[in-house]
C-alpha cells in the first residue's frame, strides 16, 4: 500500500472505526474522515458526490446502527432499514468509483441461534438467527452477500466481509440501555461502586457464553487484510480469539477490575439471547493474524478509557 493512497474510514468516531484510525496512525497513514455533519451516509446523493470527488483507494465500512438486546427489541425496523440504507449507499458508491479494496464488518449474530460450536462460516444461512437481533442480522447478511455479489459480478476480490465476535474497547457505547453486554456491565458496576450500592442486577441468567474481541486486535487483523494479498482467501472471514466466557463470569471479572464489592444479581425473567457464540476463526488464523491482547489487559484498558472519558464529560457539563 502506497502511503499516498487514500483510505476512507466510515464511522471513525465509533468503536471499530476509531480503532482502525489508531492502527492506520501507527503505520503513518492519515485516513480520510468525515463526521456525520459533513457527510450523511443515509443520503445516497451525498455519498455518491463524496466518492466521485475524493476517489478513495480503500474503504473501511465501520458505520452502522448497533446496540444491545434492549435496543434491538425496541427498534427492529430502524436497525434493519438504517443499516440496509448505509450499506447500499457506501458499498454501491465504492463499487462505482473503483475502490481497490473495502472491508465490511458483518456480525456474529447472523449465525443460527442453535449452531454447532465453534461456528464456521459455512454455517451461515443454515438456520434462523436469534430472534432478539433478527432485524440487525438480516441487514448484516444482506451487506455481506452484497460484498460477495460484487466480487462475483466483477471477477475481482475487492470487497472483504469480516465477521468479528463481540467487540469492545475505547469508544464503545456504555449506555446501559443501548450498549452491548460488556460495556453495559462495566458501566453498571462502576455506577454501583460510586453510589455505594450493596447490589446490582443484570439481565438474564448469566449462563450464555460469549467470545470477546478487543477492538485494537480486530484493527490489526483488518489492517493486514487491507495491505496483504487477499486474492485467494476464502470469504467471509470470522475474527475471534478462540475462547469464550459466561456472562456471569465476565461480570465477576469486571466487578473486580472496577473495584465493586457488592452482590451481583440476575433478573432471570429477562432474555438471555443466544446460548453461545464462539467463532471458528481458522480462516483468519491461516492468513497470519492472532490476537495479542489478553482479556484481562483489554478490560483494564477499556475501563481506564471509560473513567477518563466520563470524567472529561463531567468537566464539560
Amino acid at each position: 500500500m502506497d502511503q499516498r493512497e487514500k483510505i476512507y474510514v466510515a464511522g471513525h468516531t465509533g468503536l471499530i472505526g476509531s480503532a482502525m484510525v489508531r492502527r492506520l496512525g501507527q503505520a503513518g497513514i492519515a485516513p480520510l474522515l468525515r463526521r456525520r455533519a459533513e457527510l450523511d451516509l443515509m443520503d445516497g446523493g451525498a455519498v455518491e458526490r463524496f466518492f466521485a470527488a475524493e476517489r478513495p483507494d480503500y474503504v473501511v465500512m465501520a458505520a452502522g446502527r448497533v446496540g444491545g438486546i434492549a435496543e434491538n427489541r425496541a427498534h427492529p425496523a430502524d436497525f434493519l432499514s438504517e443499516n440496509l440504507t448505509l450499506q447500499l449507499n457506501v458499498l454501491g458508491a465504492a463499487q462505482r468509483s473503483g475502490v481497490k479494496k473495502l472491508i465490511f464488518f458483518a456480525s456474529s449474530c447472523m449465525y443460527p441461534r442453535d449452531c454447532a460450536q465453534p461456528m464456521a462460516e459455512s454455517a451461515l444461512l443454515t438456520g434462523l438467527p436469534e430472534p432478539t437481533s433478527l432485524a440487525y442480522a438480516v441487514a448484516k447478511l444482506a451487506g455481506l452477500q452484497l460484498c460477495l455479489a460484487y466480487n462475483q459480478q466483477c471477477g475481482a476480490q475487492r470487497f472483504i466481509p469480516v465477521i468479528p465476535n463481540s467487540v469492545f474497547g475505547p469508544h464503545d457505547n456504555f449506555d446501559p440501555a443501548r450498549g452491548h453486554v460488556l460495556s453495559a456491565l462495566m458501566r453498571r458496576c462502576h455506577e454501583a461502586k460510586v453510589a455505594g450500592l450493596d447490589h446490582v442486577t443484570f439481565w438474564g441468567t448469566g449462563t450464555p457464553r460469549r467470545e470477546f474481541v478487543y477492538a485494537d486486535d480486530l484493527a490489526d487483523g483488518c489492517f493486514a487484510l487491507l495491505t496483504g494479498d487477499t486474492g485467494g482467501v476464502a470469504l467471509p472471514l470470522n475474527i475471534g480469539v478462540g475462547e469464550d466466557i459466561s456472562i456471569r463470569e465476565l461480570a465477576g471479572r469486571i466487578a473486580d477490575i472496577v473495584g465493586y464489592r457488592g452482590q451481583l444479581r440476575w433478573d432471570t425473567g429477562m432474555p438471555d439471547g443466544a446460548p453461545r457464540k464462539l467463532l471458528d476463526s481458522s480462516r483468519m488464523r491461516g492468513f497470519g493474524w492472532a490476537p495479542r491482547t489478553s482479556l484481562e489487559a483489554a478490560l483494564r484498558a477499556t475501563y481506564q478509557w471509560y473513567i477518563e472519558s466520563a470524567a472529561e464529560l463531567e468537566c464539560l457539563t
